[in-house]
Formats: C-alpha cells, structure tokens, sequence
C-alpha cells in the first residue's frame, strides 16, 4: 500500500509546476528560457520601465497669452462719442456697449461705421486702436474699449476619466495642462494610476498625472485644437500558484514590486506557498537580458524566469527592490510539505475502505 501511495504521488494534483520542472527549462538543461536568481544586482539591472513624457515641440511651448484675439473669440466692445448726438448712442446717452461681438473665421469683426476690420492677431489695445482710427473719420474724439471676453477660438477637449467631459476655452486661468484638469473636475480614477494623453496634430505625448504636479516641466502649455485623454493604467500581470488568488491583476501604483503584487492577490498561503520558490516568467528586453546575464551576444526578446527566495539573507528587501513589469507572470511554487500532504491523504484514503469492512464484518 505504502508503495503504491509513493508511486501515486508522482501523479497528484497541483497548482503547477514545481521547481524541479521549471529548472529543468532552463538553457543550461536545453530548454529556451536563461533561469535567473535575483540578487541586489539583478533587480537593479532590471529596473526598467518604459517611461512616459512629452517631447521638445510640448515642452517648449510657451503659454498663450490672453492678449492676442482669434479667430472664434468673443470681444466685448464700449465706444463713448464726444457729442450729445452720437452716430451710435442717439440722444439717449454718449456709450454704446457692443456685447459678444464674435471673430469670424477670416479673423475679422464688423463694427458698425467703422466697417470690418480685422481682429485676430492683434491684442485688445492694438484693435482698440484701429477702431479708433475708423470711427474718428466719423465722430469727433471716440472713445473705444476692448475686452476679450472668452478665448472660444482657442479650445480643448477633455475626455475619459474627467469629471465633466467637453470642450474647454483656453482663458487666462486654464491656460496649463494642470489647470485646464482641474477646469475639469480633475481626475475621477485613483491619482496614482491615472495617465494623461495630449494629442497635439499629428503629435501625441502621455504622463503620468502625479508627474505634472512633481516635475513642473510636464505641466504644459496648451495650444487650440489639443486632445486629452485621461485614462486609468492598464497594465497588467497575472498571478499563478499557490497565492491567495489567481488571476490577471491591474497595477495598483506606478511602481509595483514583487513584494507588493503577491500581497495583491492576498499574500503567500502559510499552508501550502514555498517562500524559496517565487518564479517571474518575462520576455525580457535584450539590453536588459544581456546586462542581467554578462552577455552581449542576445538579440530580440529573451525568454527569461527570475527566482526570488524570501528565505535568503535580505531576501524581502531583494523582492521589494525587483520591479514587475506589464504581461509578467508571478508564480509561487507549493512547499514540499504540501505534496506529502496530498500523498498521507492518498494513504489515509486507501485504508479508509478496509477499517469500513472491518467494521461491517463485526
């Protein structure tokens, strides 16, 4: 019976495979995947992360000012007359106020006597001076006011994760990326998962939302006509083996560690995960493999499985420091006393049906 429980344990059931079948992958045994114990130096080497950001053409933007009109833009005009009898106020009073008077698309507004003239391009006090000058062929000493009174020429449009999607005049407050979010509502995912995409003409940039405010150099400038999109991180890894859950898990931080995503699927099981055998399967970069590995003959993705060992001298402080990355897959290996286990039930089960029998026969 004992020899027949040791044979059917070759066969028992289990999460997966064990250390003996993963090390036997390996390249050193013929198999296609370099099998990695993780120190100090290898998680430092493997400490890449694909990074996000803005190029030059964004960066370099400076802000639009409030002053210049175009076209799309709503002016406010008030033109005093230094007559009782005005050629705009009448004989009510010597202002006329002129409200919400739009810049066509040519760039130009039409005033009455004055004509059309042209207003994009120029600021508040440049167009009050050509006004001026029209008006004063007309009416003796004509006073003119110009107030920009919403920059509807130059909008963006706001849409994903936001909390109130639409289209947005850059004004003299919502001029910067940082601004123009909170015009927003700000952002309604969880701020330290929330990426922000500007779509610039034929030009995209993305960063994460947390790096606008800690690098001053990603709260852009905006410009008319920008996209942005505000979306949660969907990167992704999946758990395996003997931990609390398995499934395919989104990161919950921009910088996940192996520590922290096995305690997202509820930790190690005291019962049955082996400390010394968490495994990371990842198609490695080839600079990193080469790097990791003392090579610089790989090319192209390497197949590679990084053993972390909880149990070594500063091994929790290695799993900390080694970095999970998008697609990788986080397996826990069962301990061995899990197995024996499996085959003392195997065995108590086989001599279950005999005490039955006995006890029938009695």
């Amino acid at each position: 019976m004992i020899v027949a429980g040791a044979l059917s344990a070759c066969a028992l059931p289990q999460v997966g495979p064990n250390k003996t079948q993963i090390e036997a992958g390996s390249v050193a045994k013929g198999g296609d995947a370099f099998i990695v114990d993780v120190d100090n130096r290898v998680a430092k080497a493997t400490d890449v992360i694909p990074s996000l950001g803005f190029s030059r053409d964004f960066t370099n933007a400076a802000q639009l000012t409030s002053d210049t009109i175009r076209p799309g833009d709503v002016l406010g005009l008030t033109i005093w007359e230094n007559v009782d009898d005005g050629l705009l106020t009448g004989a009510t009073g010597n202002a006329t106020a002129l409200e919400e008077v739009q810049v066509d698309s040519a760039g130009f507004i039409f005033v009455p006597y004055a004509g059309r003239i042209r207003a994009a391009g120029n600021t508040p006090n440049q167009l009050r001076e050509s006004i001026t000058q029209q008006l004063d062929e007309q009416t003796p000493d004509p006073q003119v006011q110009v107030r920009r009174l919403a920059g509807d020429g130059s909008t963006v449009s706001l849409v994903g994760a936001v909390g109130a999607q639409g289209v947005y005049p850059i004004e003299r407050s919502t001029r910067s990326l940082s601004s123009m979010l909170a015009k927003a509502g700000g952002v309604t995912v969880e701020p330290k998962i929330a990426q922000v995409t500007v779509i610039r003409g034929g030009s995209r940039g993305k960063v994460w939302f947390q790096d606008i405010f800690s690098n001053p150099s990603l709260d852009i400038a905006l410009r008319g006509g920008d996209r942005i999109l505000v979306e949660e991180d969907t990167r992704s890894y999946v758990a395996m083996g003997a931990t609390g859950t398995q499934a395919r898990v989104p990161f919950e931080s921009k910088d996940l560690s192996a520590i922290e995503a096995v305690a997202q699927v509820g930790g190690l099981v005291g019962a049955a995960s082996d400390p010394t055998g968490i495994f990371v399967f990842r198609e490695e970069y080839p600079k990193v493999a080469n790097n990791v590995l003392g090579r610089t003959d790989l090319s192209g993705p390497q197949r590679m499985v990084y053993v972390l060992n909880l149990t070594e001298k500063n091994g929790m402080f290695v799993a900390r420091d080694f970095i999970i990355r998008d697609d990788d897959t986080v397996y826990v290996t069962e301990a061995p006393f899990t197995q024996w286990s499996k085959t003392l039930s195997l065995l108590i089960g086989s001599v279950t049906p005999l005490a039955s029998v006995k006890t029938l026969a009695n």
